[in-house]
This record gives structure tokens, C-alpha cells and sequence, in this order.
């Protein structure tokens, strides 16, 4: 089956077209379906709801509007209200509810229109989900989902209370699991897995992703919560990125690889724990590593991701570690202004030839 892919003139104001088959996951004999990152979220939610009645979902307008992003549209009037639930206008009412759901054996998937707002919810999700399970020596567990979208680039900008990409703040407490898919097919493969998994875990939507298509298989799988995705082999360059960063570090390869760079993408897929060993071994394979990343440059991912280097491949590079990240600002509302914020295809390109110099 030929894949479709996203045609992403979108991505940046230069961008060229991207290739139809910028990013495929599944072999050409495998039976699968072209469906949004949106859809596949909803197909992730709806098979995990018919296959076992202990999940369930809640938060702010899911039920007949189906949230802010239409995601979980549809699935009230399959399941019903004790199946979709409505919820209060609380962040810490969602995950506290949530918390109490879980350790009396159900599988709740809560949803929080913007992580922005999971501040009004740390408590919840840091002193009690994170720590309930070590707490009781394993007599609890509490096995949620906590859905967020993130990130800018919706359209019209969403500014400064709703645009922040903090993968880690979670990332960095004990006890939680962090994933940020980047594709139709991880997204729904990663969500059956934080599902099916007995940790709570954050799982981080990108929401400029939402409309992005990509062939998911038809048949029931899930993705392990703790393995990078090598989205691109080459043997020169490694770029290591995460979420809607991934489709640039493509765009840039594909590029690159007309000017004779073989560049290597490696998606990070599961922010927490992560993937170490796929990472060194990628940077011990090139030598050369740049590092890209939606969230703030200060103490954000990048600097995670090249300490990984250091630590797995400090004999093998031939240049310095490069990091590309988001300015240190909050985002402000003009376009205009915000497209500044983030890096694009072109920081990747300048930063790829750099270390090839």
C-alpha cells in the first residue's frame, strides 16, 4: 500500500513540499488506513473503551463537544455519560478524581484542555499519582492517563497561557511516565500502551499535529513506553527531536540528503523514561549530533538529551553537540511574533551544515 503523508507547504513560510512518504511506519503488505493524528487518537481511546470497561474518560466539555479539540467527539454517544463524563471546571478536581478512580481498580483517562493549565493540578499529579505506588510498597497503583495538548502553531496563536510545550516538568518527577508522539501511528500505539500500563502517565499531544495523516495499521498494536524511533537512518548527522520537531528534522533531511549529508532523525517518542541506548548508539554511529526541541532552551530537553551523549558517545564526536530550542519567552500573541519563538526546518539546516564543517 502506497503511504500518503502530510503535504507540509504549511510547515514553513520557505518550506518546500514534503515528500509523500516524508515519514512511513508501516510496510506495504500490512492492512492499515490514512486518518489524522486526531483520529488515531480517537481510535486509540475508542478500541481500549470496548476492550475493557474499567477505562473511562473525563474532563472539561469531552462529552458531546468532544474538548476543545474535538478529539473524544463521537464517543459520548457510543459509550454514555458514565463512560464520558463531564467534569467541573477544576484541574485538580479532573486528576484528583482521576487518582481516586484508579486506585479502586479503574483505568480513567483524563483530559485537561491545555497543559498550561496543569499547574492548578501539580499536587494531584506530583505528590499523589507519582508517589501513591512507592508509598504503599505496591499495594496501589494508579493507572491513568492525563491527555494535554501543547505547543504552538495552531493557526491563530493561543499566546502565553496556552501555547507552553513542559514536557519537563513531568519528566522530571519519580514515579511518572512522559510521551509526546509525533505521528498518527505512534500516537495511537503509545496512548493503547499508557492505557494498558499500571503507571499514571502524561501523555502530551502537540495540537498543530491534530490535522497531520499518516497510515495506521488496522490490527491492534502498541508501542513500549520507553524506546526512541529511528524515523530516518543515515550514517553523517544525528538529529535527535520530539513532537511536531520531528517533521521539520525530516524536511531538513530530505533536503540535506540532495547536498550529499546523510542525516539520521531519531523521534524520542517517550520523554520519560528515556530511551538512552538508542541515542548514544546513533551518536556514537555519526559522530555529529544537533539536538531540537519545541519547549525553552533553559533546562529544557536538549540539555537531557546531550548530557545522554556525553555520557554514551563523548569519544566518538567530531563536533560539538548543537541544540536548537525554543526562545526563553513567553509566547506572544501576533503571528507574526510567534513564528519567531520556535526553531523550523531552516535553524535544523544551519546547524546540520555546521557541524559537518
Amino acid at each position: 500500500m502506497a503511504a500518503k503523508k502530510w503535504d507540509a507547504t504549511s510547515l514553513s513560510a520557505t518550506a518546500p513540499t514534503m515528500s509523500p512518504n516524508l515519514i512511513s511506519q508501516v510496510a506495504d503488505d500490512v492492512p492499515a488506513q490514512e486518518i489524522t493524528y486526531q483520529e488515531a487518537i480517537r481510535e486509540a481511546l475508542r478500541e481500549e473503551m470496548t476492550r475493557d470497561e474499567s477505562v473511562f474518560l473525563l474532563g472539561e466539555d469531552i462529552a458531546k463537544h468532544g474538548g476543545a479539540f474535538g478529539v473524544t467527539r463521537t464517543l459520548f454517544d457510543q459509550f454514555g455519560p458514565e463512560r464520558v463524563r463531564n467534569t467541573p471546571i477544576s484541574e485538580a478536581t479532573i486528576v484528583g478524581a482521576a487518582t481516586g478512580a484508579a486506585l479502586v481498580g479503574m483505568r480513567p483517562v483524563a483530559e485537561i484542555m491545555f497543559v498550561d493549565f496543569s499547574g492548578l493540578a501539580m499536587d494531584q499529579i506530583a505528590n499523589q499519582a507519582a508517589k501513591l505506588r512507592l508509598m504503599t510498597g505496591g499495594q496501589a497503583s494508579v493507572p491513568w492517563v492525563l491527555r494535554m495538548p501543547q505547543g504552538g502553531g495552531a493557526g491563530k496563536s493561543t499566546a502565553a497561557q496556552h501555547s507552553q510545550s513542559l514536557e519537563v516538568w513531568f519528566a522530571h518527577i519519580p514515579g511518572l511516565k512522559v510521551v509526546l508522539p509525533s505521528t498518527p501511528y505512534d500516537a495511537k500505539g503509545l496512548l493503547k500502551a499508557a492505557i494498558r500500563d499500571d503507571n499514571p502517565v502524561i501523555f502530551l499531544e502537540q495540537k498543530f499535529l491534530y490535522s497531520f495523516r499518516g497510515l495506521v495499521p488496522d490490527d491492534d498494536y502498541v508501542i513500549p513506553l520507553s524506546q526512541c524511533d529511528v524515523k530516518r537512518s543515515g550514517g553523517d548527522v544525528t538529529v535527535v527531536a520530539s513532537g511536531y520537531m520531528v517533521w521539520h528534522a525530516m524536511l531538513a533531511a530530505e533536503i540535506l540528503a540532495r547536498e550529499g549529508i546523510d542525516v539520521e532523525v531519531v523521534d524520542v517518542r517517550t520523554v520519560s523514561p528515556l530511551d538512552e541506548d538508542t541515542i548514544g548508539r546513533s551518536a556514537r554511529k555519526t559522530g555529529r549530533v544537533v539536538l531540537v526541541a519545541e519547549a525553552c532552551r533553559s533546562y529544557g530537553p536538549t540539555g537531557e538529551w546531550a548530557m545522554v551523549v556525553m555520557e554514551h558517545a563523548f569519544d566518538y564526536l567530531q563536533a560539538p553537540i548543537v541544540r536548537i530550542a525554543g526562545r526563553d519567552t513567553p509566547v506572544p500573541f501576533a503571528d507574526s511574533i510567534e513564528k519567531g519563538v520556535w526553531p523550523d526546518s531552516e535553524d535544523i539546516l544551519r546547524a546540520v551544515r555546521g557541524v559537518m564543517e
